[in-house]
């Protein structure tokens, strides 16, 4: 049994089944298409408008004309045989099926299923539209039969105030119009404005932000001079109200020791200090008096104090020798001179700074005389103490030592009282 080989060329639009056309359609002529052409365009009077939104899966218009590459549910296919009589038939078909589509709503061609679906949406939009018309033509003959019954001039005068009345309210609608566009434009220059106002006052309160900030800064910096003012001005103050000679240098007794900055000056069997402690009182002793000279500008004859911490000297200004005011090892063994010679230098510095205070007639005077290297005292008996350690006691040199200190406790305090606190300065 042969079977028979069948081409599909068209497909319904709605569904897209394969359809097999009638072979009638094959010998339509260029005559038999315009024919149906000029009928189909007399006869397009159905609107398909409700139709097209009723179907359930409808297919946007398709042209025959623009297929080519099978894409909408239109295609040809050709096993490599097609000849001139079968590119002429598919050429009519496509035609006739492009008319119809051009002309109605609905693409074609379309199966029996769908033309049957579509037939029945037609009939029903025939059956609403024939219920429309039967509902005007009864609203008309109502109209038809009240005609007698209207007051037409009353109604063509209505009717002529409702005109004038939209006359006036076209006019209304014009000046509001025209109003409203000119609050648009006037809007727009504000909202213009609006922006400009905005971005200056962004850059006012980022100027203001930078201001504040300086302010703020330099308000804490015054707190801070402020501050220091105050503290500056108080130290100033307690200042004013101390005095340097007695801040600096502070001499007092304890027992048989004269003692100036805490430094014991002398030694005894009892107590025998230690040189470096001597050494030092000896350096702050050098000190105070060579600061109270310098204070009433006096120069010293035939020496020089130099003030050199615990090795403090004294500088003979005739031969440029040098008298140590330090000393070390033991009391007795200590056979040095020098040192016995810049004790009385020193001495005779103390006593040439008396002697030139004494010329200003200013009644100062010292609680002990010195005399030659040894230091007296004038109660009764009298007595005088050497300052030398050679052919001497430590009980006689320790005392010596401690009515010097007194004698420069006595000068000091008269350089006190003879200044002005605020003239006073550092030695």
């Amino acid at each position: 049994m042969s079977e028979t080989k069948s081409f599909v060329n068209f497909s319904c639009q709605r569904c897209l089944q394969p359809l097999k056309l009638d072979e009638s359609l094959n010998n339509l002529g260029e005559h038999t298409i315009a024919d149906l052409t000029l009928q189909i365009r007399r006869n397009n009077e159905v609107d398909l408008d409700m139709q097209s939104t009723s179907l359930e899966h409808y297919v946007p218009p398709f042209r025959m004309s623009e297929s080519g590459n099978g894409a909408n549910g239109f295609m040809v296919i050709s096993d490599g045989w097609e000849t001139t009589s079968l590119g002429h038939q598919l050429h009519v078909k496509a035609t006739l099926f492009d008319l119809l589509s051009n002309n109605s709503d609905v693409d074609h061609p379309l199966c029996d299923e769908c033309t049957d679906t579509l037939l029945e949406l037609m009939d029903n939009q025939l059956r609403q539209t024939e219920a429309e018309w039967k509902d005007y033509n009864d609203y008309l003959k109502k109209l038809e039969d009240d005609k007698e019954d209207l007051n037409l001039e009353g109604l063509e005068k209505e009717l002529e105030d409702w005109k004038q009345e939209q006359s006036r309210l076209l006019q209304e609608l014009s000046a509001l119009q025209k109003e409203e566009r000119a609050m648009k434009e006037e809007i727009e220059v504000q909202e213009r404005e609006k922006e400009r106002l905005e971005k200056e006052q962004d850059v006012y309160w980022r100027e203001y932000t930078r201001y504040r900030k300086d302010l703020m800064t330099i308000e804490d910096q015054m707190k801070f001079y402020e501050c220091q003012l105050a503290y500056t001005q108080s130290q100033l103050e307690k200042l004013k109200k101390t005095n340097v000679f007695k801040a600096a240098f502070h001499i007092s007794d304890s027992g048989q020791f004269g003692i100036i900055n805490n430094f014991r000056l002398g030694r005894l069997p009892s107590a025998p200090v230690d040189w470096s402690e001597i050494n030092a009182a000896w350096g702050q002793t050098v000190l105070l008096l060579s600061s109270l000279a310098r204070k009433i500008c006096f120069n010293f004859q035939r020496y020089k104090l130099v003030p050199y911490g615990n090795h403090s000297y004294i500088e003979v200004l005739e031969d440029q020798k040098v008298l140590p005011l330090y000393g070390s090892g033991g009391f007795r063994l200590l056979w040095d001179t020098k040192f016995d010679a810049a004790m009385v230098a020193f001495l005779d510095c103390l006593q040439q700074f008396k002697e030139q205070v004494e010329k200003g007639n200013t009644g100062f005077c010292l609680p002990y005389r010195i005399d030659k290297g040894k230091i007296e005292d004038t109660a009764s008996p009298p007595h005088a103490y050497s300052i030398k350690i050679q052919f001497n006691s430590e009980e006689h040199w320790t005392k010596a030592l401690k009515y010097m200190l007194t004698n420069l406790k006595w000068a000091l305090t008269w350089i006190s009282s003879q200044f002005s606190e605020d003239k006073l300065e550092n030695p």
